[in-house]
């Protein structure tokens, strides 16, 4: 998490003395954007053959610890 500026905290300040304390609500872009991350790995994983996941795990192996290939 980012660190507050000044007028933040001054703005969290104003909101506890008065008791108005709003959540930020999350906007329909980043709950679509998260929907998409939770499915996209097993949708990969039905479509690739074994011989392919195999191919892609070696490249990302040899990427880690031998340097980019």
């Amino acid at each position: 998490m980012p660190r507050k500026d000044f007028t933040q905290i001054a703005f969290d300040v104003a909101q506890q003395a008065t008791s108005e304390v709003v959540k930020p609500e999350e906007s329909a872009k980043a709950i679509a954007g998260r929907k998409g991350g939770l499915k996209g790995g097993k949708a990969r994983v039905t479509a690739l053959s074994p011989d392919q996941r195999f191919k892609i795990a070696k490249k990302a192996a040899s990427a880690r610890w031998h340097g980019k290939t």
